[in-house]
């Protein structure tokens, strides 16, 4: 699959597994179980069993984030994300034992869910963050990435994709009547 991981924030990574959402033929990378399976893995959430069901949730994730951060959002969309943020993974433990301190990191109960919420957390913080996110300019993609570039003019999700493309045929147009 190609997976796209350089929109600069998680949330994002998932927002991007809809590609082309302006055109009318979008592109579902979440095509089943085993196509989130693999993005929560190359995301860096571990090989997790995934179901049906959760990826019908992650879709539902996928569109609040991308209508909180780029559209005007539903109060359906803040209630889904605080209820996702619900499984948010539990806060690791300062044990004793014989005399020697120990860090205890409770397992999740649901590691996708627990997955979920850590994508929420990252959704609530660029929300209200003072990050700005763009839309690539290409008129082919539309992936959504964080503006960290010095005067926050970057156009493209990535210069070695969609920039080298418009330069090219920005290029090819500069010099086909020669």
């Amino acid at each position: 699959m190609d997976w796209v991981f350089d929109a600069g924030r998680p949330c994002l990574h998932l927002v991007n597994t809809l590609r082309s959402r302006h055109l009318p033929e979008s592109i579902e990378l979440l095509t089943g179980p085993d196509a989130l399976a693999e993005w929560l893995e190359r995301a860096g959430f571990g090989r997790l069993r995934v179901s049906a069901a959760q990826v019908a949730s992650a879709k539902d994730l996928r569109e609040a984030v991308n209508r909180l951060l780029t559209a005007t959002p539903l109060v359906a969309d803040v209630r889904l994300v605080n209820d996702t943020l619900a499984a948010a993974p539990k806060p690791a433990r300062l044990l004793l034992k014989d005399g020697v301190l120990q860090r205890e990191v409770p397992a999740p109960e649901n590691p996708v869910a627990t997955a979920f919420a850590v994508l929420a957390a990252d959704a609530v913080d660029l929300a209200t963050g003072a990050e700005d996110i763009r839309i690539c300019a290409a008129d082919d993609c539309g992936l959504r990435f964080v503006d960290t570039s010095p005067r926050r003019t970057r156009q493209w999700c990535s210069m070695s994709r969609c920039g080298n493309r418009a330069k090219a045929r920005a290029h090819y147009e500069r010099t086909k009547n020669r």
